[in-house]
């Protein structure tokens, strides 16, 4: 992929931050190359303290790198600021606005520190989008967090940017409006505006993610198209519903670690790459169990998350 191609090109990226009274240097960084496709949604995941926020902090402009390379949308963050922070719109954890300024009055705010004419501001459009109209000359004081969460993604979009990168952006935030919020972080994504997502429900990131990247321990674990990061654990299950209930398991099925679950049904963990789901039925059906209904499920997103951080456990 050439770099006009990238959105955000990161290249042995660290970060040490230095000892503080009885705390040690803590290292939070060691050397990550990331390549962020333009026009894409891309995942960023990993543990709390793996280097996430640290990682988009330095794209920001917010915190310091120690060693290493960034480009927003081709741009040096060191050798051209400007048109670096210009490209990108941050969502932080952190709620960072004065609470008595009103929800418009902070996007004309942040739409006047990024020069824009009055005449070309969307503040309302904006608050439109994020449902926060009702609350347009409301102090945001008054707002609940997960208005104040909605209004942070506002604030990001207000200088129109090609690049928004949401850091959690949906934490504190209830399952309709995090509905809302993806359902416009789409509507974006098709008009070509590159997302970069972390976030902790790892089901949003398996739907939603075009790139997912995992990180732990400041190290770059792997980084994967979805579809075939679903496919590096090699592992099924089978869920066998019999006709008539069963007390024991036979010995054969034993031996493929089939085992008996709260409902009465048998479940079978197996490799696809040793044994199919044929074989396994063929051995059910020699022990003369009669089977009512059976389903297959796929590894999902955490089920891989929690083997490949477990093994970089230190």
């Amino acid at each position: 992929m050439t770099d006009q191609e990238l959105a955000i090109k990161i290249r042995g990226l660290k970060k040490t931050y230095g000892a503080e009274g009885a705390s040690s240097a803590k290292v939070a960084l060691k050397g990550v190359d990331l390549s962020i496709p333009r026009g894409s949604i891309f995942g960023l995941l990993g543990p709390n303290g793996a280097g996430k926020s640290t990682t988009i902090n330095i794209i920001a402009g917010i915190v310091d790198k120690t060693e290493g390379s960034v480009e927003v949308w081709g741009f040096d963050i060191d050798k051209d600021v400007r048109n670096a922070k210009a490209n990108i719109g941050i969502v932080p954890q952190e709620i960072n606005f004065d609470v008595y300024f009103t929800p418009f009055e902070i996007l004309e705010l942040y739409a006047g520190y990024y020069g824009i004419p009055k005449a070309e501001r969307r503040s309302d459009e904006i608050l439109r989008a994020m449902r926060l109209e009702d609350q347009r000359d409301a102090y945001t004081r008054f707002l609940s967090g997960g208005m104040k969460r909605r209004l942070l993604v506002g604030k990001a979009m207000v200088h129109n940017p090609p690049i928004l990168v949401l850091d959690e952006p949906t934490a504190g935030v209830d399952v309709e409006l995090r509905q809302h919020i993806w359902q416009y972080v789409r509507e974006l994504n098709n008009k070509g505006v590159t997302v970069v997502l972390t976030t902790h429900y790892l089901e949003e990131a398996e739907e939603l993610c075009d790139e997912i990247a995992i990180i732990n321990h400041g190290e770059l674990v792997i980084c994967e198209k979805t579809p075939k990061l679903l496919k590096q654990l090699d592992e099924k299950m089978v869920v066998i519903h019999p006709v008539k209930p069963i007390d024991e398991i036979p010995q054969d099925l034993k031996a493929l670690g089939a085992k008996l679950n709260d409902e009465g049904a048998m479940v079978i963990h197996f490799s696809p790459s040793t044994i199919t789901v044929g074989e396994i039925l063929k051995k059910v059906s020699a022990t003369d169990i009669e089977i009512a209904d059976l389903k297959t499920e796929e590894s999902d997103l955490e089920d891989i998350f929690l083997q490949l951080t477990k093994s970089k456990e230190v």
